[in-house]
């Protein structure tokens, strides 16, 4: 058997909905420790905002053909999709509740797990790439669904 040190950062757990379905993109639990070391580097953000971080980075690979390195602005549009799906209409209050309230928020969360060693940049990817690549309020409220169809 693996030692608990070799174990990864966080594990995927199945879950159901309120509807009893099985959740298509699993979510995230962070094992014992990591989140300290993630509150250490960066208190801003709840620890469901960098497990959503990660969900969505899944989301992402999983609507590719093959695995590779995702653009800000490719996880940027998974969250804004996860997050419509996940919570709906609510999704804006949901995000903000854990502290994030601007696509640069998804940006400070990404490199937190990067400089902690929980995922990989490419040389080239900077925090600033994460900077308003949408509004919240356009993409979660106005341009919610029904909304979007009533605005025709």
């Amino acid at each position: 058997p693996r030692s608990r040190s070799s174990l990864p950062a966080f594990h995927f757990i199945r879950t159901r909905s309120a509807h009893g379905e099985q959740r298509s993109v699993p979510e995230l639990a962070f094992r014992d420790g990591v989140m300290d070391r993630i509150r250490l580097k960066e208190s801003r953000y709840d620890e469901q905002a960098y497990l959503f971080i990660l969900s969505a980075l899944e989301y992402s690979q999983s609507k590719l053909e093959s695995r590779r390195h995702i653009s800000a602005m490719e996880l940027a549009s998974s969250c804004r999709a996860l997050a419509l799906e996940r919570f709906g209409l609510m999704s804006r209050v949901v995000l903000e509740r854990w502290g994030v309230r601007a696509t640069s928020d998804f940006g400070e969360i990404v490199f937190t797990l990067v400089d902690l060693g929980f995922l990989v940049a490419q040389p080239t990817d900077t925090r600033e790439e994460f900077v308003d690549l949408f509004d919240f309020e356009t993409a979660f409220v106005r341009d919610y669904p029904w909304n979007a169809a009533l605005n025709t």
